[in-house]
């Protein structure tokens, strides 16, 4: 089992910054680890996820160029630095990690959720 634990949510005005933080109590030799979004009656969303490693992000289009993902290894930490917020950038960011090895089957964990809320 792994825990995810996040932090770094809250209420900010828009054009405003928050930075997500999410650690994991373990991490493995393929992963990634990111993060997601949803609003009420609707799925949960990707916003951005990186490999473990650092080597390759991924984000979707809406927030490209305002939201960077970024890892620290060596706290098993990975970060969402948010800028330019807009009201529909609020919901509630769940940390996910998903794990694909060759040899164990595909494990998927996730965080109890921070909730963001970008209002004037």
């Amino acid at each position: 089992q792994v825990q995810l634990v996040e932090s770094g949510g809250g209420l900010v005005q828009p054009g405003g910054s928050l930075r997500l933080s999410c650690t994991a109590s373990r991490i493995f030799s393929s992963y990634t680890m990111g993060w997601y979004r949803q609003t009420p009656g609707t799925q949960r969303e990707l916003v951005a996820v990186i490999t473990g490693g650092g080597g390759t992000t991924t984000y979707a289009d809406a927030v490209k160029g305002r939201f960077t993902i970024s890892g620290d290894n060596a706290k098993n930490t990975v970060h969402l630095q948010m800028n330019s917020l807009k009201p529909e950038d609020t919901g509630v960011y769940y940390c996910n990690m998903d794990v694909r090895r060759s040899w164990a089957p595909r494990e998927n964990y996730w965080g109890q959720g921070t909730q963001v809320t970008v209002s004037s």
